[in-house]
């Protein structure tokens, strides 16, 4: 699964430098699959669309940080648990129950943004 922030947030940016995939960004800003990636190019999405990597993508919140995710690897492969959740003061990065990915899925969705 991936992770989520809610609206309980602060927007105190303690997490977003801690993300290894750059999933994580400032409200109203708008993303990039590139983005601290080595993903370059077309990108194929899990629902068949393709996008340019390093195309602007609409912010996903405009009031408080969000994580893309596409792009959150619930820090699987980089350490022992998500760093957003380990670093927030008000526990508002939570798991998205809407977003559920195996731990295989998310090692292979990490070899594929850091090749």
């Amino acid at each position: 699964m991936a992770i989520k922030i809610t609206e309980e947030c602060i927007n105190c940016g303690a997490c977003e430098p801690e993300c290894p995939n750059n999933a994580i960004y400032e409200g109203g800003a708008e993303w990039r699959f590139s983005d601290g990636t080595t993903v370059r190019g077309a990108m194929n999405l899990l629902e068949g669309a393709s996008v340019d990597s390093d195309a602007p993508q609409t912010p996903r919140a405009m009031d408080y940080y969000y994580i893309v995710t596409e792009k959150c690897t619930e820090c699987v492969g980089f350490h022992e648990e998500p760093q957003c959740a380990s670093v927030c003061p008000v526990d508002c990065c939570v798991d998205d129950e809407n977003h559920r990915e195996s731990k295989e899925d998310l090692l292979a969705k990490k070899q594929s943004m850091h090749a």
